[in-house]
C-alpha cells in the first residue's frame, strides 16, 4: 500500500473474518448471519484493504438513497478513521463521494436514482448493504454492470435472513440451491463479534423469551418463517402503574377523519426489560385543542409525551396550548421496522381495560408474500394506530444502551 501501512493484525479483525481479507478471487461473496455480527463493517475493512492495494472504483447501494448517508458512507468514515488514514482521504459529502490517497474512489448510490446509476462506468467493486431489501433484478442489473477490465471484479452482498420469501434465499439457499465456484457465502452471529457491548448482546439474547422467529433471525443467523402476527410478547394482566418502579413512557399518533388520534401510556421497568401499559385513549375528528386538553384531563399536562413527527404543525399547536413537553417523534431509514424490533426486546404486560390496543396486537399482521406464501418483514398498514403511539412512547426513555438490531 506504498506509503500507507495499516494495522491488520488479528485482535483488530474478528478471527471468523479473518481468513477472507485478502480473499479476492471469487466474484460473489456473501456475508449473512445475524445482528451485531459485524460483517457490513468487514465488508467495508476488507474492501478498503483491496482499494488501498490496488486502484479501484467501488460502488456501494442500498435500495433508497437517503439510507446511505448514516449507514454505508459513515461506516466507511468509521473504518478509514480506525484505520488512521481519513484525513488522507477526499471526503465529499454533498455527492456523497470518497477518494483514497491513491485514487481509488468509493460511490454511494441508491437504486431508486437509476437514471444516475446508468452513467456510471468503469466500476470494479459492488458491495450490496442490506441486499434482501433490492430485487433478483436489481441484481441482475448491477452484475451486468460490473465489467471493468481489471482483474479480481467482486460483488460483496451483506443482509440478516429476515425471509425464505426473499430472492436470495432462493438463489443461493433453497434445498436445491446451486453454488457455483465462483460465490462464497458466509455465515456469523453476534458471538463471533468480538466487540460488541454487554448490552447489546443480552438485548439479542433476550430475544428467545419474546419472540423466537426473531431469536432465529436475528441471534443465530438462519432463514425463520415469521408468525403472521408481529407481536408475541405480550400478554394482559390486571396491574396498579402505581405500584410499579420505572420510567414514563407516553406516545401519540395523529388521525382524523378515517384514522384515530391516539395516546398511550405505560411503564417502563428496564431491570426486567417489562413494559406494563396501563392507559389508552383514541377518537376521530378531535381538533388539536381538543387533543390538549384530553392530555391535560388525564394529567399529561408535564410529562414528556412524544408525538408522531410527521405532524409538526399540530405537534407545535399542542405545546402552544399548554403541552410543554411534547416532542417530534425520531424517524430515520425503516423507523417503523426499528421500532418493532426495540418493542420485541421486551415483555409487554396490557392491561385487561386497554381494548384498543388490545385489539391491534391480536390483529397487527406482516405482509404475506404471494408467490411462496411466506410472511415478510414488513407489516401491514392496518390496526396500528395505539401501536405506533406505543413505539414513539419508547423514545421517552432515551435508553442509549440498547440499540436497533440493523445489518453490522
Amino acid at each position: 500500500m506504498g506509503s500507507i501501512r495499516l494495522n491488520l493484525s488479528r485482535h483488530r479483525i474478528n478471527p471468523a473474518y479473518y481468513p477472507y481479507l485478502f480473499d479476492y478471487i471469487k466474484r460473489y461473496s456473501i456475508f449473512y448471519g445475524g445482528a451485531g455480527s459485524g460483517k457490513s463493517h468487514f465488508a467495508f475493512q476488507k474492501i478498503i484493504v483491496k482499494a488501498l492495494n490496488d486502484k479501484r472504483k467501488v460502488l456501494v447501494v442500498r435500495k433508497v438513497a437517503r439510507t446511505l448517508k448514516d449507514s454505508c458512507f459513515q461506516m466507511v468514515i468509521d473504518v478509514l478513521a480506525k484505520f488512521k488514514i481519513l484525513s488522507l482521504c477526499q471526503v465529499n459529502k454533498s455527492n456523497y463521494t470518497i477518494v483514497l490517497p491513491n485514487g481509488s474512489t468509493f460511490l454511494f448510490f441508491g437504486l431508486d436514482d437509476v437514471e444516475k446509476l446508468k452513467s456510471i462506468t468503469n466500476i470494479t467493486d459492488i458491495v450490496i448493504e442490506e441486499a434482501t431489501e433490492i430485487s433478483l433484478d436489481d441484481f441482475l442489473q448491477l452484475d451486468l454492470r460490473l465489467r471493468a477490465n481489471v482483474p479480481n471484479l467482486q460483488i460483496y452482498l451483506m443482509f440478516n435472513p429476515t425471509s425464505k420469501a426473499s430472492w436470495v434465499y432462493k438463489k443461493w439457499f433453497t434445498p436445491d440451491a446451486v453454488i457455483d465456484e465462483d460465490t462464497q457465502i458466509l455465515q456469523t452471529t453476534y458471538k463471533d463479534n468480538n466487540f460488541l457491548p454487554q448490552a447489546y448482546i443480552d438485548a439479542i439474547e433476550k430475544l428467545q423469551k419474546t419472540n423466537y422467529a426473531y431469536y432465529k433471525i436475528y441471534a443465530l443467523g438462519e432463514f425463520a418463517s415469521l408468525d403472521k402476527l408481529v407481536f408475541t410478547n405480550w400478554k394482559k394482566e390486571e396491574f396498579n402503574h402505581q405500584d410499579i418502579n420505572g420510567t414514563l413512557l407516553i406516545g401519540m399518533d395523529f388521525g382524523f377523519v378515517n384514522d384515530a388520534s391516539t395516546l398511550v401510556a405505560s411503564i417502563l421497568d428496564e431491570e426486567t426489560k417489562t413494559i406494563y401499559v396501563f392507559d389508552e385513549w383514541g377518537s376521530t375528528n378531535k381538533t388539536n385543542d381538543e387533543l390538549a386538553n384530553i392530555i391535560k384531563a388525564k394529567g399529561y399536562s408535564k410529562s414528556l409525551i412524544i408525538a408522531d413527527s410527521a405532524e409538526q404543525k399540530s405537534i407545535e399547536e399542542i405545546r402552544r396550548l399548554g403541552i410543554q413537553r411534547i416532542r417530534p417523534s425520531v424517524k430515520g431509514a425503516d423507523s417503523v421496522l426499528h421500532g418493532i424490533q426495540r418493542l420485541q426486546q421486551y415483555s409487554m404486560v396490557v392491561h385487561p381495560s386497554l381494548e384498543g390496543l388490545i385489539t391491534e396486537l391480536e390483529n397487527y399482521s406482516w405482509q404475506k408474500d404471494k408467490q411462496t406464501g411466506e410472511y415478510i418483514n414488513k407489516p401491514l398498514d392496518e390496526y396500528n394506530h395505539y401501536i405506533d403511539a406505543l413505539r414513539y412512547s419508547l423514545q421517552c426513555a432515551n435508553n442509549n444502551k440498547v440499540k436497533f438490531f440493523k445489518s453490522l
